[in-house]
């Protein structure tokens, strides 16, 4: 078959793939990062790309202006190479420069993993005792002798029974075979890597100062990853990245059902493990850290990444009547993974709830603090599929609710994830409609974000821009404000100060995706609250955790009734708490039986088939909702 080159720019990154190979996956071949949340679909319109030279069959072109396409655009999903093809990405389509949240959460209650000799100043508080998931300890064997028959492994197990008082302790075989020769070589100076209540290894020497463990969050969008002095329990760096599955999709539905292709389940799995592992990479290279170094990993992220993760299929998380393969994981052996640390290291994965209540939830109500507090809290991680927990220290309950891409740029016309160029903050003046906006990084604009999409909403309602229906008011005298073959939309940034040369527009289509995610979120903290019998009212705190919702203005959530309007201090944003809960977990024994508690404590509520949820989602399909007599501080 003839082969075509294909060349990516700016990249400057080039490959060889048979004439009629799509350009989205030589893309993904030549690890170029093309933007394509609906996974190749040709129904998202984002992956755009420019054919500087060479020829393409292109069939998807729908989605694109007659100026885009004079301008020689296309889909990279829905085009194959018929001829060597030189490609330029713009920046809208590129996801290789998003702002990715790596700060952990901050809460009064959380004080650090403590020794356990610190341990009694702490009466009355919750600590976890500096337990890692994997110890090394340095070993000084005693010599056999005539009178001293004791085999070499028994000898190994007396010495770590002495400091740490382990019993009935176990290994494997292959490190069983390793004993004879590592004592001998070694004047009977080992290191033993510890964990499970087992013998994982031996080393040679003393290599009890070098032990270093990772806490990883496996986002749907983004991976971050901790390297973490076992020893001291100090954060010595943070890594970050997105995930490379969102090549094939932005939403865990849209890979589920990828998965199920013929190798979609190993595509996605390997993915993951590349993304993790370049993490990995960059940190040991970082800090003159040897592979064999980290022996222990604890990775928390929703159901469906972690089942990816660990290429279990997922099929049945998206199938009534939902079930997961597992919920909670065993402890893994590290070379079973594909994660590149000592392969005799352990792996944790923190305890899912259900199908769509992860153990990136699980860790948040464990870095929260609300599940040992009197008052009664609730936590609001808000995404594509958004999750809520209400609860204290006698009880939880939690649901999740399908808000929909719209917060990540997902079905917004100009919307785009949190990268360099998103317009993340927004000010219309009400008399003469005249924009004013920030960007990431201070750049030209490319698109706006999910932070910049609630601004633009809020901003257009308070404008008037915008009725409480969210309709375009077009007897608004302004050339912002026009009418297309699609309907009407706004005018936010103008081509000749845009970053991509087009207008970049809020549509009608746009507010009403927006309404639908925002009403979604809403609807499950009042139906999750009425269904234990509480008034949203009666929350004494509510957590806002997450990459997005760091970003949030409490303030103009509320004015679009994406939030409950309720005093401001009650908010309280407490960042990545999925990676702090993974990190608790990898420094103590004690933080990882509470997750599980924890897990097993959460009520799973579904509201998919709940009457009194639609009732209420229909009301909040307004801004801010139907019932202003719920949102008291709105003045419109």
């Amino acid at each position: 078959m003839t082969a075509n080159k294909i060349i990516f720019y700016p990249d400057n990154k080039e490959i060889n793939v048979d004439q009629g190979t799509g350009i989205l996956e030589a893309a993904i071949m030549a690890g170029v990062h093309i933007n394509s949340p609906c996974g190749g679909k040709g129904v998202c319109g984002k992956c755009k790309v420019r054919i500087k030279q060479g020829r393409v069959e292109t069939k998807t072109v729908g989605l694109l202006t007659k100026d885009e396409i004079d301008n020689g655009f296309v889909l990279a999903c829905g085009s194959i190479s018929l001829t060597d093809v030189e490609i330029d990405i713009p920046t809208s389509s590129s996801i290789s420069r998003e702002q990715i949240l790596t700060q952990e959460a901050k809460v009064e209650h959380m004080e650090g993993i403590i020794s356990r000799l610190d341990a009694g100043d702490s009466e009355g508080k919750e600590v976890f005792i500096h337990t890692p998931l994997v110890r090394k300890l340095h070993l000084t064997i005693p010599l056999p002798s005539l009178d001293d028959h004791t085999s070499d492994l028994e000898r190994v197990y007396r010495e770590i029974n002495k400091l740490t008082g382990l019993e009935d302790i176990s290994t494997k075989l292959s490190t069983i075979r390793l004993i004879p020769e590592i004592l001998r070589d070694n004047n009977w100076q080992v290191t033993a890597i510890i964990g499970d209540g087992k013998l994982l290894s031996l080393e040679a020497g003393n290599t009890s100062h070098r032990n270093f463990g990772l806490a990883i969050d496996v986002g749907t969008t983004t991976v971050v990853v901790s390297l973490i002095d076992l020893n001291t329990g100090m954060i010595i760096d943070t890594e970050a990245s997105y995930n490379r599955q969102a090549h094939y999709g932005a939403d865990v539905i849209t890979r589920i059902i990828f998965s199920r292709n013929k190798q979609g389940l190993d595509k996605l799995h390997q993915l993951i493990i590349e993304t993790i592992n370049d993490l990995i990479l960059a940190l040991i290279n970082g800090h003159q850290i040897q592979q064999n170094d980290i022996t222990a990993v604890t990775c928390a992220g929703n159901t469906t990444m972690l089942h990816l993760l660990l290429s279990i299929t997922p099929s049945h998380i998206r199938l009534e009547p939902y079930i997961p393969v597992v919920n909670g994981m065993p402890l893994i052996n590290a070379d079973e993974t594909g994660i590149k640390i000592n392969p005799h290291g352990l792996v944790a994965c923190l305890p899912h709830v259900a199908s769509f209540v992860g153990a990136d939830i699980t860790s948040g109500v464990l870095a929260s603090g609300m599940y040992q507090s009197d008052e009664v809290s609730m936590l609001i991680d808000i995404g594509t599929n958004g999750e809520i927990v209400i609860g204290n220290k006698d009880w939880l309950v939690c649901c999740a609710s399908s808000a929909g891409p719209a917060f990540e740029g997902g079905g917004i016309k100009a919307g785009i994830r949190a990268m360099e160029g998103a317009i993340q903050r927004v000010e219309i003046d009400p008399m003469d409609y005249t924009v004013r906006y920030n960007t990431i990084s201070e750049v030209k604009p490319i698109g706006v974000c999910g932070s910049g999409l609630i601004d633009t909403l809020t901003e257009m309602l308070r404008a008037r821009i915008i009725d409480q229906s969210g309709n375009i008011n077009e007897s608004i005298p302004s050339k912002r404000i026009r009418e297309t073959e699609n309907g009407l939309e706004f005018v936010l940034v103008w081509k000749e100060d845009s970053g991509t040369l087009l207008d970049i527009v809020i549509t009608q289509s746009d507010i009403s995706n927006l309404i639908f995610s925002k009403g979604a979120i809403y609807t499950a903290c009042v139906v999750l609250a009425g269904k234990i019998g509480f008034d949203i009212n009666d929350i004494e705190r509510i957590y806002i955790a997450g990459g997005f919702g760091n970003y949030l203005n409490i303030e103009k959530s509320i004015m679009i009734g994406l939030l409950p309007d309720i005093d401001r201090d009650r908010y309280k944003f407490i960042g990545n708490s999925s990676l702090t809960g993974a990190r608790f977990c990898l420094l103590s024994d004690k933080a990882m039986k509470i997750a599980e508690e924890i897990a097993s404590k959460m009520t799973y509520i579904e509201l998919s088939a709940d009457v009194s949820y639609m009732y209420e989602y229909t009301g909040a399909l307004f801004l801010p909702h139907t019932d202003m007599g719920r949102f008291p501080s709105v003045q419109l």
